[in-house]
């Protein structure tokens, strides 16, 4: 089982001309609502890997709830999970423009409210997958880490969005994935030696003994583990909107670490999933199927 302890939202999504400078208004080309929140676009992502995911999280009492939950609810992911709160529903108010970059504003609301007391409904158990990310209170993350292992659970942690103050449980996760913005910052609040962002990676897992995952857009994806550094190409594609990228790809390397695939196979995947996902717009409507990325892997050269 794929649990998934994280934020729902629901997207409000403009497309623009180009990305605005502080203080300036552009003109929008075209508008678009769609359920997202990095803990539902991953909960959603490894579904259509072909897990069993079961989603932990809390929406609000309000008419945005129902349409963050449709395609988790559509995608057959366990939403017993998921409570109701008092806040509304978490919302993001995200640009895109034409060359697919974006810009993101999050309002919480509702995932403000998920608090380590919630961690009772992961019903936790060794050969789970714990999937997290940083939209929720810091102290669930740091909490849904140690119940996991306590459980005997693997855990998947997303760095996003960045938090200066979460290096300290950075290296409880057995697998921490951050884009390489993040984890360069992280290597200042860690005091990582190294030339190179690869030196700082090995460093990292050797100071850890765990997995850090470093993805790099188009060139692909980097990981380093206590005994190898990994390197795995992206597909190459022309992006419609990268939004949901990094979620598909967390998603997708989650289901393949719960399959029991080894490290390298499933960063493939996982890499091959993100770039069809730049493909469509949108987070939650842009996350191919299991058989889309299989298909695009057989024919891509090793």
């Amino acid at each position: 089982m794929i649990v998934v302890i994280g934020s729902i939202n629901l997207d409000m999504i403009t497309t623009v001309g180009r990305l605005p400078g502080p203080g300036e208004t552009v003109r929008g080309t075209g508008f678009a609502t769609a359920p997202g929140g990095k803990g539902a676009n991953q909960a959603l992502a490894a579904a259509r890997a072909g897990a069993a995911v079961r989603m932990i999280g809390a929406v609000g009492k309000d008419s945005l709830a129902a349409e963050a939950l449709a395609l988790l609810r559509q995608g057959g992911v366990d939403l017993s999970g998921v409570r109701e709160a008092h806040a509304a529903t978490g919302t993001a108010a995200i640009l895109v423009d034409e060359a697919g970059e974006n810009m993101i504003a999050l309002a919480p609301g509702a995932n403000d409210s998920v608090l380590p007391g919630d961690l009772s409904r992961a019903a936790l158990k060794k050969g789970d997958v714990v999937l997290l990310q940083q939209e929720i209170p810091l102290e669930t993350v740091d909490a849904a880490l140690d119940a996991a292992a306590a459980a005997g659970a693997v855990t998947v942690l997303n760095t996003a969005p960045f938090f200066a103050e979460t290096a300290s449980h950075l290296g409880k996760a057995d697998y921490a994935v951050a884009n390489e913005t993040e984890f360069d910052l992280y290597c200042e609040a860690l005091s990582l030696a190294g030339d190179d962002r690869a030196a700082r990676m090995r460093a990292y897992a050797q100071k850890t003994g765990r997995t850090i995952v470093v993805t790099l857009g188009g060139e692909g994806v980097l990981a380093a583990t206590p005994g190898e550094l990994i390197s795995v190409p992206a597909l190459r594609i022309t992006p419609v909107d990268t939004v949901g990228a990094g979620d598909t790809f967390c998603g997708y390397l989650a289901a393949g670490l719960g399959a029991g695939l080894p490290l390298e196979p499933a960063l493939r995947r996982a890499a091959a999933a993100a770039s069809l996902a730049c493909l469509r717009p949108g987070a939650q409507p842009a996350v191919p199927a299991a058989a889309e990325v299989d298909a695009a892997l057989q024919e891509t050269p090793r």
